[in-house]
């Protein structure tokens, strides 16, 4: 599943990446839309913005169902889980669909939360922290499997820069996934990791 330290910063493309690397490696995925551009673009899944909220969590469970061991569901998040507005919706994707691995997406050139200026963005590192405590709720073996940076900002040489030196800091695979190469065939690894 794809989280985010604020919305609108790249969840849906970065969701999307990662299920075509998985498929690009011979494992059986599936991309889960939850949102009206997600569906549009596979041609299913569950607007999780229309969903009364006491089903929300119901509902993210049906998106990925059980299935087999080797089978790979990659649930497109939404919000942010300390967006004052869009915590709910979060918080019942994350619940509901029991994550194993979670993506931190992240736009390193926004200080403020979108839509809510009052508030700043919160550290990748607290977005980490929240949730496997919040996830693990519903399983205990969740883990972050890295970070998916929206580097458009910068130029290509800063971008590796920097996507290089925030995952020697945080000891994880740091990547723009449109960017692809090594940095992003890392994140895909350590995400299928056992």
């Amino acid at each position: 599943m794809t989280v985010g330290t604020d919305c609108a910063l790249g969840k849906k493309y970065t969701a999307l990446s990662i299920a075509r690397g998985f498929a690009g490696r011979g494992v059986d995925v599936d991309f889960r839309a939850t949102g009206q551009t997600g569906i549009m673009i596979s041609g299913g899944g569950i607007p999780m913005d229309a969903v009364v909220s006491d089903f929300a969590a119901g509902a993210a469970e049906v998106l990925s169902p059980a299935a087999d061991p080797g089978h790979w569901d990659v649930i497109e998040g939404q919000g942010s889980i300390l967006h004052p507005a869009y915590a709910g919706v979060s918080l019942a994707l994350l619940h509901g669909s029991q994550p194993d691995v979670f993506v931190v997406c992240h736009d390193p050139g926004r200080t403020r939360l979108l839509g809510d200026e009052e508030f700043a963005v919160p550290s990748v590192e607290e977005i980490i922290d929240l949730t496997t405590h919040l996830g693990s709720r519903t399983n205990p073996r969740i883990r972050c499997g890295g970070v998916s940076l929206n580097t458009s900002a910068l130029g290509s040489e800063e971008a590796a820069g920097h996507c290089a030196a925030e995952s020697a800091r945080l000891g994880l695979p740091v990547c723009d996934p449109i960017r692809g190469g090594e940095a992003f065939d890392a994140l895909i690894e350590e995400c299928l990791r056992s």
